[in-house]
């Protein structure tokens, strides 16, 4: 087999196993700017309550690191934009976590691709899906699946940033694609829309100011500054994405484990308000949800305020 034949049949296989895209990179440290562009996002504390963004830097910036033998990374890409929403007046959850945790879905197709690619090659694989110390957007550009907007979103071009990443480290050595060299029109239109103002033009987010980090990785009080931006929001916040351009022609995954059940689509404001523990865990037990816990999500809800309008993302 060529390497040119091995990489898409790698891809084909990839595709088969539910991805959207795939993309191939060699396994490398990470180039200076970036790195110093991390560096300084974390020395200005704008990862604020994420702390483990911090940590590890050494394997952020060289991959290799995660296994030993690493060549190439191979990134993926899953769609998770839901088929159903909420009412625009129910306590809205960022689309992502609409369905089954995505930590599950991403890693067992991971997983399957590792296993065919050492039952076909002989060499081993690491899969990462928002767990271990890697640069996912980073990676999906130099894959060639996408580029990062002014929003810190990878948006695969024509499909917009609904999407979820993944990437298998992998002994394997495979041609790597072009890195995508595209970038946003720069309309600024996530940063004028963004609830916190948290971003600055510079593709990196400042947690301190960013509501769905606020309402999700926060813990105890929320900022005084939320209780005025916050909506009807109660976890996270896709305002960035809902107002890009790049995303008018997002489809809805076909993906049932994405799709919301008609107990979450019916959720109220006061269903949150009393919900128990039980009720938690059994609604939310393969959710994203969990992260913020009930606590959290009780939180977030007392900190909406008055009669609130549905959201304008015009």
């Amino acid at each position: 087999m060529t390497p040119l034949s091995q990489r898409e049949t790698l891809r084909r296989v990839a595709m088969e196993m539910g991805f959207d895209a795939c993309g191939f990179a060699r396994a490398m440290p990470v180039q200076q700017w970036a790195v110093q562009q991390y560096d300084q996002w974390i020395a200005n504390s704008r990862n604020d309550c994420m702390q483990y963004a911090a940590r590890y830097r050494d394997v952020r910036n060289d991959p290799r690191l995660l296994i030993d033998g690493a060549k190439t990374i191979i990134s993926v890409a899953l769609n998770y934009l839901p088929v159903a929403r909420q009412a625009p007046e129910a306590p809205q959850f960022a689309l992502y976590a609409y369905g089954r945790d995505y930590h599950e879905v991403v890693k067992e197709r991971l997983w399957r691709l590792a296993a065919y690619i050492e039952q076909t090659t002989g060499c081993k694989s690491r899969p990462c899906t928002d767990t271990a110390p890697i640069r996912e957007r980073y990676w999906a550009q130099q894959a060639g699946i996408g580029f990062i907007g002014r929003n810190n979103m990878l948006i695969i071009p024509g499909q917009g940033s609904f999407f979820f990443l993944g990437e298998l480290v992998t002994t394997l050595e495979i041609m790597p694609d072009e890195p995508c060299q595209l970038s946003c029109n720069g309309c600024g239109r996530c940063e004028r829309s963004c609830p916190g103002h948290a971003l600055q033009g510079s593709k990196a987010v400042d947690a301190r100011l960013c509501l769905s980090c606020q309402l999700i990785e926060r813990r105890g009080e929320l900022p005084e500054w939320v209780t005025s931006a916050i909506g009807n929001r109660v976890y996270g916040c896709d305002t960035c994405q809902l107002v890009c351009p790049h995303n008018l022609g997002a489809r809805a995954t076909d993906l049932p484990e994405f799709a919301p059940s008609d107990e979450f689509l019916a959720l109220t404001r006061h269903d949150i308000a009393n919900m128990t523990p039980s009720q938690f865990r059994h609604l939310f037990a393969h959710s994203a949800v969990r992260r913020t816990r009930l606590e959290g999500l009780q939180r977030n809800t007392a900190a909406m305020t008055g009669n609130i309008a549905p959201q304008n993302h015009d």
